[in-house]
C-alpha cells in the first residue's frame, strides 16, 4: 500500500448511482475515483434491472428526481450521441378494485402540482392505450405518458464512458475495506489493494451500502430483499406502456410488465412474504406465480414461451424510500442508497442531486429532498408506489 493519492471525492459502487455521479462530478470540475469490487460498472444489482423509469411515485421527493432522471434519459442522444434504448412508453397503475381506484386518484393532486404529467382514465380508454388487457373487472387506471424505459446495460456503460472521458478513474475488482477519519471528518479510504485520501466519501453500494458504512461506525436501515424477473420470446407490437398492478394476491403484491422495443414482455412481482438476504438463484415458484399474473391481466400472452428468469436484490429501507445525503456523525460522509429497487430510474437525478451538494449550489426542490430523504429522519413515512 503505497499510493497516498488524494481526490475530491471517492465513490463506492459503480452502478446506477456511482457511474452518473462519477460523470457529473468530474464535469462540474471535481477529481474523482470510484472503487468497485466487481469487474466493471453496473455488475451488481444495475444488471438485474428492468429498465422501467418513472416519476410516477407518491413521495415528492422521489417525484422530483426521477421527473429529473426522465429528463436526462430521454434527452440522452441528443445530447451524448449514445443510443440506450430511451422510449417515452408511458406508465399505467391500472385500477381492479375500489381501494386502489381510490389510492391512485388521492394521489393526482399531489402528483399533478409537483408537475407531473397524468390523468385517470377510464376503463375503455385503458384499453385503448394498453389492447388486450384484461377487460373484467377493469375500473380505469392513472397514465403518465411521460414515464418510459432504457436499457439499464447501455445507460451504465454510456455514463461510464463519459466518466471516464470527463477524468473520472474507476478502479474494478478493487474493495473498500477500511475508512479512517481525522477530527470527525472522512480522510483516508484503504481498500485491498491501496489507500488514498479524499475530502468527501460517497456510499453508492445499494445492498452492500451496510457493509460499507459499518466501517464508519455509521448503522444503516438498509436490508436486502431478492425479487425475480422474466422475459418470453418475442411477439408482434401490443402495446408501449409499463403495466403496474399494485393489488396484492397469493404469493405476491404489486406485478408490472411491459413490452421491450424487441417485441419481448418483461415481467417482475414484488413477493409477499418478502425474500430477505443475498440470493441471486431464481426459482421455479416465480414462474408460477409472475406468469399467472401475467396471463390473468394479459390473457392474449399465454402462448408465449418464457426465454429466461432472474434474481436480483433490492436494498430495502423502512419506509420505501432512499437514503441521501450527509451524516450528521461523520463530516463528508455522504450517502446514497436505499433505493429500494429503484436505482436505475432514480440513478441520474441523484447523481446532479449529489454534486450540487458538492458544489454547494442545491436549489429549493433539492434542499427538500435532502431533508425528507435524510438518515436522520424518523422513516415513519410511505412510499405508496413502491
Amino acid at each position: 500500500m503505497s499510493s497516498t493519492r488524494t481526490f475530491d471525492v471517492i465513490i463506492a459502487g459503480a452502478g446506477s448511482v456511482g457511474t452518473p455521479t462519477a460523470m457529473y462530478l468530474t464535469q462540474a470540475g471535481f477529481s474523482v475515483l470510484v472503487i468497485e469490487a466487481l469487474p466493471s460498472c453496473g455488475q451488481a444489482s444495475n444488471k438485474h434491472a428492468i429498465g422501467g423509469v418513472r416519476a410516477t411515485h407518491s413521495d415528492p421527493s422521489k417525484i422530483y428526481l426521477c421527473a429529473d432522471s426522465i429528463n436526462i434519459l430521454s434527452t440522452w442522444q441528443e445530447n451524448y450521441g449514445d443510443d440506450i434504448e430511451w422510449r417515452s412508453g408511458g406508465y399505467s397503475f391500472v385500477a381492479y378494485d375500489e381501494k386502489v381506484e381510490a389510492n391512485l386518484k388521492s394521489l393526482l393532486a399531489v402528483q399533478k402540482s409537483l408537475g407531473l404529467n397524468i390523468d385517470w382514465h377510464s376503463a375503455d380508454q385503458i384499453l385503448q392505450l394498453i389492447p388486450g388487457l384484461q377487460p373484467k373487472g377493469l375500473r380505469g387506471g392513472t397514465f403518465s405518458p411521460e414515464d418510459g424505459s432504457a436499457s439499464p446495460l447501455k445507460t451504465a456503460a454510456a455514463f461510464y464512458k463519459h466518466a471516464k472521458a470527463s477524468g473520472a478513474e474507476f478502479h474494478f475488482n478493487e474493495k473498500v475495506s477500511q475508512v479512517t477519519l481525522a477530527n470527525g471528518r472522512v480522510s483516508q479510504i484503504i481498500t485491498d489493494r491501496e489507500q488514498y485520501f479524499c475530502k468527501y466519501f460517497i456510499n453508492a453500494a445499494g445492498s452492500w451500502a451496510g457493509e460499507i458504512s459499518a466501517l464508519l461506525g455509521v448503522p444503516l436501515p438498509v436490508q436486502p430483499e431478492a425479487h425475480e424477473a422474466a422475459i418470453t420470446e418475442p411477439t408482434r407490437p401490443l402495446f408501449d406502456a409499463m403495466v403496474v398492478d399494485i393489488r396484492p394476491t397469493p404469493g405476491s403484491n404489486n406485478f408490472y410488465f411491459y413490452q421491450h422495443p424487441t417485441g419481448k414482455i418483461i415481467f417482475c412481482l414484488t413477493p409477499d412474504p418478502p425474500i430477505m438476504g443475498f440470493l441471486n438463484q431464481n426459482t421455479s415458484g416465480f414462474l408460477t406465480v409472475g406468469s399467472q399474473r401475467l396471463i390473468d391481466l394479459m390473457p392474449k400472452l399465454m402462448n408465449l414461451r418464457l426465454r429466461r428468469s432472474w434474481r436480483g436484490t433490492y436494498p430495502m429501507t423502512p419506509d420505501g424510500l432512499p437514503i441521501l445525503g450527509s451524516v450528521d456523525s461523520v463530516g463528508g460522509y455522504l450517502l446514497a442508497t436505499g433505493l429500494c429497487g429503484q436505482g436505475f430510474m432514480l440513478g441520474p437525478g441523484v447523481a446532479r442531486l449529489l454534486t450540487h451538494l458538492i458544489e454547494g449550489r442545491l436549489n429549493p426542490q433539492e434542499h427538500a429532498c435532502l431533508e425528507s430523504l435524510s438518515l436522520q429522519r424518523a422513516f415513519t413515512s410511505e412510499e405508496m408506489l413502491k
